[in-house]
């Protein structure tokens, strides 16, 4: 399955993307996520497993912990694939305008 499809999936989980939006406000320990949701611990490990390998955060090492952050790397592949689709999308939109036009004359 390609990168984007794996993380566009791994976002498609309520949960996950909660997760994904607290991570993106600022890098935060399994205990610090927890406390923001109402899933268990074990369960807001599982969904950053999930997280780590579609790309979309990294685990940094402190002490016994983890802090968790943002992966640059992989939500920059992610973000080219929708400015891909985001360039078509426009172009389609300019040429349907550029024809409503004409269209009109």
């Amino acid at each position: 399955m390609a990168r984007d499809s794996v993380q566009l999936a791994a976002l498609g989980d309520p949960t996950r993307r909660r997760i994904f939006e607290l991570v993106g406000a600022r890098p935060r320990t399994v205990v610090e996520i927890t406390r923001e949701l109402t899933v268990s611990q074990s369960a807001v490990s599982q969904h950053l497993k999930v997280l780590r390998e579609s790309r979309l955060v990294r685990a940094e090492p402190k002490g016994a912990s983890n802090i968790y952050h943002i992966d640059p790397a992989g939500l920059g592949q992610m973000r080219a694939w929708l400015d891909r689709f985001w360039s078509s999308t426009l172009a389609a939109y300019k040429e349907a305008v550029e024809k409503s036009v004409e269209d009109k004359q």
